[in-house]
């Protein structure tokens, strides 16, 4: 039998381990940057700076942001009381400050939670799901949304998306020093000179793809988790593993105002799944029917 506590254990781990991949990436790019224009430190520099700017960015306006680009609106208790009782009741159990609550108006099943922290968050449904859920299902879908504020995933996330950023950044400025002969600076080195600009060029232009495919792959494992911390909360992992069931079978699955910058903050991807070994790398959240599989065996 699975536990659920070694499922948010592991997850944790790997994910730490996707993301230190991700800084030595940075890093890389930077350092070849730099030696590019003959100033190892400049491009080390550079790559610290950026990351600082894009962070601060992402941290203090990320969450508001995303609310309005979905169309959330922010709803009171007297509008939806069953939505609010149950965000409240899980908050208890989560130890943390009571979010927001906000609805988008749309029939597709699906959920997402934003904010930087816990005092700043928010979980957002849709009246879809509101309409479609029981009681217990409503519990599975906000204990999995409390559990990504709980685990401060939604930083986690915002972080490994400034770092696909920084990566994409620091590789079209690598591909722009080429292009403006940065590299005919370097005087000497034959061979040498030759392999590092090749090599160079093929880290510029791979560089964005791995950072997508590794920000993809953790958020798979963060999805993993928030699932396992989600039933640890409920007690009861039934709840959710229904609640996705149901969510697989929406016959409308499509948000309107989601987006590829939003997606991967639903519950499940809102748009359609697509098969295939290729989807599966570039996917946004792992097979539902593995999670409702992994949920079962809790």
């Amino acid at each position: 039998m699975r536990l659920m506590f070694n499922e948010v254990r592991n997850n944790k781990v790997k994910s730490v381990f996707l993301v230190s991949f991700f800084i030595v990436l940075i890093g890389v790019l930077g350092a070849v940057f730099g030696i590019v224009y003959n100033n190892l430190y400049f491009g080390i520099v550079l790559a610290i700076v950026v990351s600082i700017i894009y962070s601060l960015i992402g941290y203090y306006s990320g969450g508001s942001m995303i609310l309005k680009m979905s169309g959330a609106r922010e709803v009171t208790k007297k509008e939806y009381p069953h939505l609010f009782h149950t965000i409240e009741g899980l908050t208890i159990a989560a130890g943390i400050p009571t979010p927001k609550a906000y609805v988008i108006e749309d029939s597709a099943m699906n959920a997402f939670a934003t904010g930087r922290s816990p005092k700043h968050a928010s979980i957002t449904v849709t009246t879809g799901l509101l309409k479609t859920m029981n009681r217990q299902e409503l519990e599975g879908v906000i204990a999995h949304e409390m559990s990504h504020i709980k685990n401060y995933d939604i930083r986690f996330m915002m972080l490994t998306a400034v770092l696909v950023g920084i990566v994409t950044l620091l590789s079209d400025f690598l591909l722009r020093s080429f292009l403006w002969g940065g590299h005919r600076d370097r005087k000497g080195g034959g061979n040498l000179t030759i392999i590092l600009i090749v090599a160079g060029l093929l880290l510029a232009i791979l560089s964005p793809i791995i950072g997508e495919l590794i920000k993809l792959a953790i958020n798979r494992k963060r999805e993993y988790m928030a699932d396992a911390s989600g039933a640890i909360l409920t007690r009861y992992p039934p709840g959710l593993a229904n609640a996705l069931k149901k969510i697989s079978k929406d016959p409308d699955p499509l948000v309107d105002k989601a987006n590829k910058a939003t997606a991967h903050l639903f519950i499940s991807t809102p748009f359609r799944n697509s098969k295939g070994f290729v989807a599966g790398l570039f996917a946004t959240h792992p097979p539902i029917e593995e999670r409702i599989k992994r949920l079962g065996e809790m």
